[in-house]
């Protein structure tokens, strides 16, 4: 009797040590993230919220070239691999469906509402689906130890001049370097699309969906302005060679690198690489740059910009405890002042929180040029488009100008008019 007594009252022991050591023991979140300085600063927050509240923090980096597709394959297969993930306007209707409603995270309704209209990142049921983690577009970049803002080119024109002009003085190996690859034609093809009043699909510049149906999905490739675009761009690289000769296989990574070497006078880059631009141990013009409006084309008049996000999303597929805690995670995130002001000094991102952004500007210069140059222009776009086939047509553009920069000038109309038959072929598959 009193073994049996004894036995009960180690079993009772032990169980109390085993739930009283799982109460104990870490939680867990795993994101899913692309690394990079705006994602890296962001994670931090993270990071410094798990520790606070013994949640440990797994990072799992994935390869830009390949996270859309990894990301995708994920989602849809309801793994649980990942908990927290890094979304884009890109393939915001992509995953929308796939993904939690996140309109009950805290502070939300802080972010800028005009990067994060519903159309981008809504699922069918207009809820929304992201938690911002920073703004993210393309700037203009020049080499301010060259030449004063005043002579910093306006259009195409002044760009090739001054880059030719650069270049004979033996100040810079190339005028303009940036990225020209599939994912990394913001930095080269779409804005000087955009600043030739050009763009993907008709109507210009719209990007709602029932009008793009409406119109039949159908391409601006055979537009003049988007063979202007075209022939500039083959013109810079075969003509006045201001351009690295390898540039239409350039990534952002080897554009930035060829930019921080000192050797390019201009690059269109993120927004976020101002601090990584400006960093001594990595960058030989560190102190040397600043940003301007875009050069135009002869089909433009006034400046234009972009503004979107880069967030985070909680898959659907994981369970109500993950879920909650994931969402109080990026509450806190939204909520850390400290954290995005310091997300800001790292990479030169406008914070999440939109009510932050008047006290950074009191104290940073670069934050009232960038307010200049790009927050406050009135001729703005979104950097995509907001349907599931997007990342498709995406590829058939990238195809269609890689072909016309690397083939003939006179075969330029060609690839454009193929290019327009694929894009929209894409858009209805």
């Amino acid at each position: 009797m009193y073994k049996n007594l004894l036995k009960l009252l180690v079993a009772g022991v032990l169980g109390i040590q085993a739930v009283c050591s799982f109460a104990q023991a870490p939680r867990e979140l795993r994101i899913g993230y692309q690394p990079n300085p705006i994602q890296d600063a962001s994670i931090a927050m993270m990071e410094k919220w798990g520790k606070a509240n013994n949640v440990k923090i797994i990072k799992v980096p994935n390869s830009y070239g390949v996270y859309v597709e990894k990301m995708t394959a994920s989602l849809t297969s309801n793994s649980n691999q990942y908990d927290v993930i890094w979304h884009n306007d890109d393939w915001g209707q992509l995953w929308a469906h796939l993904l939690e409603p996140t309109d009950d995270v805290k502070n939300i309704a802080n972010a800028d509402k005009t990067a994060m209209e519903g159309f981008i990142f809504n699922n069918d049921k207009g809820q929304n689906t992201v938690v911002p983690l920073g703004h993210t577009f393309g700037v203009f970049y020049y080499r301010s130890d060259l030449m004063s803002e005043a002579e910093v080119p306006k259009t195409w024109d002044e760009m090739v001049a001054i880059s030719k002009k650069l270049q004979a003085e033996g100040k810079v190996k190339f005028g303009y370097v940036g990225g020209m690859s599939m994912n990394n034609t913001w930095f080269s093809w779409f804005w000087s699309m955009w600043a030739n009043s050009c763009d993907v699909f008709y109507p210009i510049f719209n990007r709602d969906n029932a009008a793009l149906a409406a119109s039949g999905w159908k391409s601006a490739m055979t537009d003049k302005c988007m063979k202007q675009v075209t022939e500039f761009w083959w013109d810079a690289l075969n003509v006045h060679k201001i351009l690295p000769k390898g540039m239409p296989s350039y990534d952002r990574n080897e554009a930035n690198a060829v930019f921080m070497a000192g050797d390019a006078a201009f690059t269109v880059g993120d927004s976020v690489y101002w601090a990584t631009f400006n960093d001594v141990a990595k960058s030989k013009v560190a102190g040397k740059i600043n940003i301007a409006y875009f050069p135009i084309g002869p089909n433009r008049k006034e400046p234009f910009a972009w503004n979107d996000i880069w967030g985070w999303a909680i898959p659907k597929s994981i369970s109500p405890e993950k879920k909650q805690l994931a969402k109080e995670m990026l509450g806190a995130m939204m909520s850390d002042d400290e954290g995005q002001i310091s997300l800001w000094k790292k990479t030169g991102a406008p914070p999440p929180n939109k009510l932050l952004w008047p006290q950074i500007s009191e104290q940073d210069p670069f934050m009232r040029q960038l307010q200049k140059v790009s927050l406050d222009v009135t001729g703005r776009t979104h950097g995509a488009y907001y349907f599931a086939q997007w990342p498709a047509v995406h590829k058939a553009y990238s195809d269609a100008v890689i072909t016309a920069i690397t083939g003939p000038r006179d075969g330029i109309e060609k690839a454009l008019a193929e290019g327009a038959i694929n894009i929209t072929k894409a858009a209805k598959e």
